[in-house]
């Protein structure tokens, strides 16, 4: 569905979408320079990439009103939470915290109409 070209992004969904932009580029970064000391697997460098290639483009996306990248920003979060389960329980728990909150600001009234859901 195309976005009015009238309505502006609400100023929470562009905060969001542009943490998810950096977060996606830094942490793939970070990664990237462990790999000076700890080479990863095929696997590891796989889903590096792949988590840093998501945050990218559903922030990008959300950018453009895009419905589906906003459900792409959420399942990034989830699967942190998921591979938290693998880590220190107080990861597991800041994980979903966060996903709850950009839960929230995802679906909130402004962000629904935003991205043509309402």
């Amino acid at each position: 569905m195309a976005i009015d070209r009238a309505k502006k992004c609400p100023i929470s969904i562009t905060m969001l979408s542009w943490l998810y932009i950096v977060v996606g580029v830094l942490s793939t970064a970070a990664h990237y320079a462990e790999f000076w000391t700890h080479r990863p697997t095929v696997s590891e460098f796989a889903w590096i990439n792949l988590l840093g290639v998501e945050a990218v483009v559903a922030g990008a996306f959300m950018l453009h009103g895009k419905n589906w990248a906003r459900w792409l920003a959420l399942l990034w979060m989830a699967t942190h939470v998921v591979i938290s389960v693998f880590h220190p329980m107080r990861e597991i728990v800041i994980h979903s915290v966060v996903f709850v909150l950009i839960g929230a600001v995802l679906f909130r009234r402004e962000a629904r109409e935003y991205f043509g859901t309402n």
